[in-house]
């Protein structure tokens, strides 16, 4: 199984992680880490927009339930 493969059974901080791996060895590897990091850069920053906004989403779902709650709980 290719790394690419196995980007979406990473956990966040994995993803992340390798990331910030990639860029740094895109910028300062030799050719053969410049190519491979060259290869996981979009694919790995897609996933980590894609895992951030849902956190995103997540998050604005629980504030707008604890606010109902409040309101809900002031209203009784």
């Amino acid at each position: 199984m290719s790394l690419l493969d196995r980007i979406p059974t990473l956990s966040d901080e994995e993803v992340v992680n390798l990331l910030a791996n990639a860029r740094r060895l895109s910028e300062h590897g030799d050719e053969k880490q410049q190519a491979a990091a060259a290869e996981l850069l979009e694919p790995l920053q897609t996933e980590a927009d894609q895992r951030k906004e849902a956190r995103l989403d997540r998050a604005k779902e629980k504030r707008a339930a604890t606010r109902k709650a409040s309101l809900k709980a002031a209203a009784a």
